[in-house]
């Protein structure tokens, strides 16, 4: 073979092999290929997914621990300055009131008595000179530190619960619409009158009738058994407590914490517990406890057993979140620690009571 067709025949397998090769490309993936892609990407998000709303809730679960950080590092700033944490108010029929100050006199709770204490002194003397306006302003205002981000966004939310009697708080938002609201609540540990019984139903109401009552405290008498009814948490009705009073120990005693709701009356405000706003005076939607008693029946007990939101389980009296490995308490110390369902009862009340005198292993939680 002489030297031109021997580069012929080069040229002619080179332009074959590209032609080859061009073939195999323009052909594209067989379906067969396409969907061993599709099933490698499907693995691949099925294993991301877990990963990445771990990872938010995570965020979520940091977010509201900062809350009750500065939630509890304003109570200790009101302590700090008027030498006893927020009082804990009248009862559920009585809001915030700016023109009563900071002590017994105050018919509102520890969430508004708090305010200047956490960057909101305007909406806390939004009714300063009986302004109905600005207290009405004050119960509509939403505030995104009181809520939990895992559960519910600091929105306002529907207000039902409507009496005819009474005054201040039932009657100054009655007409309103919608209302703000707190997914933590202050510690009131157990209610226990000078009998040694304790109390389970008699530890919230209305509160009084009129300024006078309230002020010279007549108004214990609403309640047969409330008269000799006492609290061995931080908060109670009426309660001014002194760190004095915390005899066991600031960091051994609860202080506010993560409240139990019902996921399926997170909005609509009929839940018992979860139908008021979060600047009235001492009620279930802004206190719990954890009252454990032995002696109780089991159904008893549970009524103050910490639980993670259950659909379709009212559990009002307990605390509790939308957490899956715990709840937060922050202690009176301001330290904030996440705290499992499973905790030993008495351990919890316990930690409830600020003066039973009742050593607890700092393990157990």
């Amino acid at each position: 073979m002489d030297r031109s067709n021997h580069q012929s025949e080069i040229r002619n397998q080179k332009s074959t092999a590209l032609t080859l090769t061009l073939s195999r490309r323009g052909r594209g993936f067989t379906l067969v290929e396409l969907l061993v892609v599709i099933t490698i990407i499907g693995i691949l998000i099925a294993l991301l997914l877990p990963a990445v709303q771990a990872a938010r809730e995570a965020a979520r679960q940091v977010q509201c621990k900062n809350n009750l950080k500065q939630i509890a590092l304003g109570c200790l700033q009101h302590e700090e300055t008027h030498k006893f944490l927020p009082a804990g108010g009248w009862g559920w029929g009585w809001a915030g009131d700016a023109d009563r100050g900071f002590d017994k006199r105050q018919p509102g709770g520890w969430l508004f008595n708090i305010l200047p204490y956490i960057e909101q002194q305007t909406l806390h003397d939004l009714g300063l000179n009986n302004d109905i306006t600005g207290r009405t302003l004050t119960a509509q205002t939403p505030l995104a530190i009181l809520h939990c981000p895992t559960r519910r966004k600091a929105l306002l939310y529907p207000y039902v619960h409507y009496i005819t009697t009474g005054m201040d708080y039932v009657n100054l938002i009655q007409r309103l619409p919608l209302i703000g609201r707190a997914d933590y609540a202050g510690c009131a540990g157990e209610s226990k009158d000078t009998d040694g019984n304790w109390e389970t139903l008699n530890i919230c109401g209305y509160g009084p009738y009129s300024l006078q009552q309230g002020d010279s405290w007549t108004f214990q008498q609403w309640e047969a058994n409330v008269p000799s009814c006492v609290t061995t948490g931080v908060f109670g009705i009426r309660s001014t407590c002194k760190m004095a009073d915390i005899s066991d120990g600031v960091s051994n005693t609860y202080l506010i914490g993560e409240r139990y709701l019902d996921p399926d009356r997170y909005e609509d405000g009929l839940e018992y517990a979860n139908d008021q706003g979060w600047d009235l005076g001492y009620d279930y939607d802004v206190n719990r406890w954890t009252i454990y008693n032995p002696a109780y029946d089991p159904a008893a007990n549970f009524e103050y057993k910490p639980l993670q939101d259950q659909p379709g389980l009212p559990h009002g009296r307990a605390f509790g979140s939308a957490h899956a490995n715990g709840f937060h308490m922050a202690l009176c110390d301001g330290s904030v620690q996440m705290i499992n369902y499973s905790i030993d009862p008495e351990t919890h009340r316990r930690l409830g009571n600020r003066k039973d005198g009742q050593a607890i292993d700092g393990k157990a939680f």
